[in-house]
């Protein structure tokens, strides 16, 4: 009796070992899964700064010449000015 005793505490120390592993697999997996979704937000969020900053350079290049055309302009006034004051 003592030795079926003995066999069968000692399963009963596997079976908790085994449990516990398990346990902690399921937590590693969940942790994982955490960090594989945040990761993924991360890299959404970034992508949709990159296009934010894509449609303003884009918006900057499309009103540049108009820009440069208005800094001509002044420029041109200011060199009038400039000539009737000599």
């Amino acid at each position: 009796m003592t030795n079926q005793y003995g066999s069968s505490a000692r399963l009963d120390r596997i079976e908790a070992i085994v449990e516990s592993l398990a346990r902690s697999a399921q937590a590693i997996t969940n942790d994982h899964e955490e960090r594989i979704q945040t990761l993924e937000d991360v890299v959404s969020r970034l992508t949709r700064i990159e296009e934010g900053q894509n449609a303003l350079l884009g918006s900057i290049d499309e009103n540049q010449p108009t820009i440069l055309r208005r800094l001509m302009a002044i420029e041109n006034k200011v060199d009038t000015l400039i000539e009737r004051a000599r």
